[in-house]
């Protein structure tokens, strides 16, 4: 069952069905771990639409593009719109497209749905060897790096190099594990935290916890925060940007979150849930 933070007539009178526009759902830990669903998946969006509460998903994870995460989602028989779907290597592409409108070459640390992604908006990725990170360097307008399950020693030097020789470091998510069938692996977080060790230069962060992606999310399905339920698995990310929004805000305990750790964060989210599809039924 559902254990509410705050008092059970505060919930009532704001987290139910009349009170709510829209829900943004992250993914992984929520809707699944790895390839298995986290629930009946087409059972809780069909009980969403019933309640005519709009839904976009926005997610950290950088290595799928949107057409696979619908692709994915059709696999567990639910359908959505391409306009549903909002995830931090989108973030960094739009922030990186507003600094550089005419595009051009960046290094990557990440996977295909991030280089995919930016190459839609006219950032090419570029393979360099160490030798010549530093003489290549000023070509380079950014070194964009984010959950890369190929990642090697000679990657993480390019990226070095070209971050100390003043290549501005973008960072897709802060995540630091990432949720799977066998358990947590390490996520984007610890691939940055390994070069901000190296360099010493903060990543400039374009996913959850930043209110962009969020913002993205409401814009595009015409909601305001007060009546848009932010729903995830993880409360440094999910939560916090959620807060920080002023939308209501429910954890979900079927990722990386524990109860005790739920019981810590202050402000707490508005209800903490073992899963969404109990979380869903206690508020329709």
């Amino acid at each position: 069952m559902m254990q509410p933070n705050q008092s059970q007539e505060f919930h009532q009178k704001t987290v139910q069905a009349s009170s709510l526009n829209a829900l943004i759902l992250d993914m992984d830990g929520v809707l699944w771990r790895g390839s298995q669903p986290i629930g009946n998946l087409p059972q809780i969006f069909a009980r969403i639409q019933s309640n005519q509460w709009k839904v976009c998903l926005a997610t950290n994870n950088a290595t799928l593009t949107v057409a696979q995460y619908l692709d994915k989602l059709r696999s567990f028989g639910v359908s959505l719109k391409p306009e549903q779907i909002v995830n931090s290597s989108q973030a960094a592409a739009h922030y990186l497209s507003h600094q550089h409108p005419e595009g051009g070459k960046v290094y990557v640390i990440g996977e295909n749905g991030l280089v995919d992604t930016l190459l839609e908006k006219g950032f090419t990725s570029v393979i360099l060897t160490p030798d010549e990170a530093n003489a290549k360097s000023g070509e380079i307008l950014a070194v964009v790096a984010g959950m890369d399950r190929t990642v090697t020693f000679n990657k993480l030097t390019v990226a070095t190099r070209l971050i100390r020789s003043g290549v501005p470091f973008i960072g897709t998510n802060p995540d630091r594990t990432f949720p799977t069938p066998i358990g947590l692996v390490p996520g984007a977080g610890a691939i940055l935290a390994a070069l901000e060790t190296a360099t010493d230069v903060q990543p400039l962060i374009c996913g959850k916890p930043s209110p962009e992606m969020y913002q993205v999310a409401l814009e595009r399905m015409g909601v305001d925060p007060e009546h848009t339920l932010v729903v995830g698995d993880r409360l440094e990310t999910d939560i916090a940007g959620g807060q920080a929004l002023r939308c209501l805000t429910a954890l979900v305990l079927s990722g990386v979150t524990t109860p005790e750790a739920a019981s810590r964060w202050t402000p707490p989210p508005d209800w903490v849930a073992p899963d969404l599809e109990t979380l869903i039924a206690g508020i329709s």
